[in-house]
Parts: structure tokens; C-alpha cells; sequence
């Protein structure tokens, strides 16, 4: 017997794109009322998919794009993913520049969705490659009177996607939530919630998550080998009166969580999702408190990184690969859960 009403079939893969899950994290933090954001349930398996799907279609609707664009973007994966998902969808091409930390598999993944690529090989003056990138783009776009650039760290319908996000997450809980916790990058997502919560909700409090040699709160620029979490420039979007203080993780401190959130949860997801399990022991909550992390993309694609015991300890060294290792151990030292 078919069940499905044909006329509540979704009609393309964008339709499908955010009303992502939300679910308690009780095994993580089984102390804390703490529940995560499932972003990783959205088709090309990340929250960019929401950013990429609404400037894209917004700007199909107001002209800006046509037929005959060519979409270019700088990116260090995820948006690049969304990207040419929803390109692909509604037959534009698509150029995306990237640099030598994009994951093999994210690149796998671009080409194979029919992305053009460029990698830029030299780094800028802060030994990061995200002005190179931009500079790379903005040589295209006076090149190319066809090109489009959907400039994610600036286009304020970045942000204004989340909006919705927001709003799921609200609905979902039952009531606004005490803490929301997101990592930051583009700081898109954690724009568009913290406006959704200062022009909507009351109590709601939003914590930064940034990584330890970004400069988008102040910091000093440092290398950093994973991608989309933090950056090398202040974000145009980032407005901080919305904004609790920051918490700094370092890259370590995000595998452990990434690891923690495997072992303890069975979700496998990335990098700055990693920073935020890690960051939830800096935040104090009552037992009626409640808080939500962004668990912000899939894990498959960091498989020949965060999650290879080779790749950390040639990327940080055998004594780090052991602080990450006790680390995770010392987690696990709990009751069978069956």
C-alpha cells in the first residue's frame, strides 16, 4: 500500500534544503540540556546548502543572474559544495577558487558536481590563503562581464538565511532556547541567528565559537589547516553588540570534540562542530537552562584529516596526537549505555 499523498511530494532537490533535525546530545552531556542542529541532513551536507540555495535563487529572482552567469566564489569547501549543488540544479556554471587545505574529498566532490576549480598555491602576507583567494576572484570578475560573485562574507542575504534556521530551531525546542552556540567563518550563520534572536526573541544568547589564529575578534593571525572555521580577515557582517564574548578553541581542542561527539553520539561531523562540543564545558548551565549547537557539516569528507591519527600527528606533532588521544579516553570512562 502506497501512504505518500503524491501531492506532498517535494518537487527538487532545493526543497529539501534546511528543516533539518534537532536532537539532545544526553549521551555528550548527559548533565546539561544540550541539543544539536543537524545541518548535515541537507542534501549536499552542510549549512552552507541553506546560504548557497537563498543567494542563489534570490538573485535569480532580482536579475542579478541569468542564464548566460558565470558564479564564482572563494571558498574553502562547504559553501563551495552548496554551491555547485544548487548551480548544477538550476544549470549555471560555476567557478569556485580554492587553496592546498581543502579537503580531497570536498574537491572530489566539486568536480564531480561539475564545479571549475583553481587553486591558488601562494599565501598572503598572514601565510593564509583567504586574501589570495578574493584577490583571485576580484581578477575574475574584471576579466569576465559575465562573472557573478555570490561574496559570502559580505552579502547580507547570508545571513538572512538563517533567519530561518533560527526559526526551526525555536519551533523545534518548544521555546527559545538559553545559549545558541556557533563557529565562525564567514560569520553568516552566526550573523543570521543572533539578528533573528535581538529582533525576535527575548532571552536567547549567542556565543561565538572562533578559532585560536583567527582574526575576526581581535586575535593574531596564526596558521590553521582546517577549513571553515575562523578566518584571516573581520568578517563585514560581524556586528559584536549582538554577541556574548567569543570562546577561542584550538585545533586540537576541535578534534577531541569531534571524536567525543563519534564515540559518545554516532554523529559524524566536522571541524567547527568539533569546536562547539568543545566549547559547551566553558558554558555554565542551570538545569533548566538550555543550549543548542550548529553541527554544521558531514564528517565523511574529513576522513583523510581530522579523523586520521596520521594526518594529526604529521600536522601537530606526536605530543598533541597524545593530549588528543588522553583526551578522548578520559571521555569515555562511563557506564555501557545497554
Amino acid at each position: 500500500m502506497i501512504l505518500t499523498n503524491p501531492n506532498d511530494l517535494a518537487e527538487g532537490v532545493p526543497s529539501l534544503i534546511g528543516n533539518t533535525g534537532l536532537i539532545r546530545l544526553s549521551r555528550l552531556f548527559p548533565e546539561k540540556q544540550v541539543y544539536g542542529k543537524l545541518e548535515l541532513m541537507n542534501p549536499a551536507g552542510s549549512i552552507k546548502d541553506r546560504t548557497s540555495k537563498f543567494i542563489i535563487e534570490e538573485s535569480l529572482k532580482s536579475g542579478l543572474i541569468t542564464k548566460d552567469s558565470l558564479v564564482v566564489e572563494s571558498t574553502s569547501g562547504n559553501m563551495g559544495v552548496g554551491l555547485a549543488q544548487i548551480c548544477l540544479y538550476y544549470g549555471l556554471k560555476l567557478r569556485l577558487v580554492v587553496d592546498p587545505y581543502i579537503n580531497k574529498q570536498t574537491l572530489h566532490l566539486l568536480t564531480t558536481y561539475g564545479a571549475e576549480i583553481e587553486k591558488m598555491t601562494e599565501p598572503d602576507d598572514s601565510g593564509s590563503y583567504l586574501n589570495a583567494r578574493i584577490n583571485r576572484v576580484q581578477e575574475l570578475l574584471a576579466k569576465l562581464p559575465n562573472a557573478f560573485w555570490t561574496r559570502q562574507y559580505e552579502n547580507i542575504l547570508n545571513p538572512l538565511a538563517h533567519h530561518q534556521t533560527a526559526r526551526e530551531i525555536v519551533h523545534q525546542l518548544g521555546s527559545e532556547p538559553d545559549y545558541l552556540l556557533a563557529a565562525t567563518s564567514t560569520c553568516g550563520t552566526l550573523m543570521g541567528m543572533a539578528d533573528f534572536c535581538n529582533r525576535y526573541l527575548r532571552n536567547t544568547k549567542v556565543i561565538p565559537v572562533d578559532a585560536y589564529g583567527s582574526v575576526i575578534f581581535g586575535g593574531r593571525a596564526a596558521k590553521r589547516v582546517i577549513p571553515g572555521f575562523g578566518a584571516s580577515k573581520i568578517s563585514p557582517l560581524l556586528n559584536q553588540e549582538l554577541l556574548e564574548p567569543p570562546l577561542i578553541m584550538e585545533e586540537w581542542e576541535s578534534i577531541v570534540g569531534c571524536k567525543k561527539l563519534l564515540q559518545k553520539e554516532a554523529i559524524l561531523a566536522g571541524g567547527s562542530t568539533g569546536a562547539l562540543v568543545a566549547a559547551m564545558d566553558s558554558v555554565h548551565l542551570n538545569s533548566d537552562q538550555k543550549a543548542v549547537i550548529i553541527i554544521c557539516d558531514r564528517g565523511e569528507r574529513y576522513m583523510e584529516t581530522i579523523y586520521s591519527d596520521q594526518w594529526i600527528k604529521k600536522t601537530y606533532g606526536e605530543e598533541t596526537f597524545e593530549r588528543i588521544t588522553q583526551a578522548v579516553n578520559e571521555s569515555m570512562v562511563q557506564e555501557p549505555v545497554c
